[in-house]
């Protein structure tokens, strides 16, 4: 079983995602969300406009894609579809222009990819005391709100085949986290 954490950037998923797979045996995989940024010059902390957010998300989805393909056990991992087309959609406001066929492509892209290669899904909200990380989005509240908002409405889209776990937003301790992780029914086996 595949397991991908979920949700805005700064609440945790990579140490979450760590600490599980240290627990349960299986490995831990990181995508390259960071270094497609860095590969293209883009700083993720600098507003961009639409084409170049679909652009680089694009090349992320295809980064991650071959990274899970890789793995020959299940695996637990920071980051997911979800959390590529949350980005891509928190940037469109209403005088942005959008190639609508271009867009659809690209979610029903990552809808694909997340049935593929994911079982379960696990939501982290916004809660945990934010700390600066150079090269990471930037920590504004209300983006972290919005994008949020995302996750928690693309994960219940009729088109995403997985089953779902939300961490209750006041759950912030890494210890009550693994807990609920590890006691429910998506928990990886050693």
């Amino acid at each position: 079983m595949n397991l991908g954490l979920c949700g805005s950037h700064r609440t945790g998923k990579s140490t979450l995602a760590k600490v599980i797979a240290q627990r349960t045996g299986k490995p831990y995989v990181k995508t390259l969300t960071s270094s497609v940024f860095q590969e293209h010059g883009i700083d993720p902390a600098l507003p961009m406009d639409f084409q170049t957010r679909l652009r680089v998300q694009q090349q992320v989805l295809i980064a991650a894609e071959e990274v899970w393909k890789s793995e020959d056990q299940p695996f637990i991992t920071d980051r997911t579809p979800i959390d590529m087309m949350a980005y891509t959609l928190a940037d469109i406001q209403g005088s942005t222009e959008v190639d609508l066929s271009e867009l659809e492509r690209y979610i029903e892209r990552c809808f694909e990819v997340t049935n593929k290669f994911f079982n379960a899904l696990i939501i982290l909200q916004p809660g945990i005391p934010l700390v600066h990380a150079e090269g990471k989005a930037s920590l504004n509240l209300a983006y972290m709100e919005h994008l949020n908002a995302l996750v928690l409405g693309l994960c219940h889209d009729q088109r995403l085949q997985c089953a779902i776990l939300c961490i209750k937003r006041e759950i912030t301790n890494l210890e009550d986290r693994v807990r609920m992780i590890l006691g429910s029914s998506y928990a990886p086996t050693k």
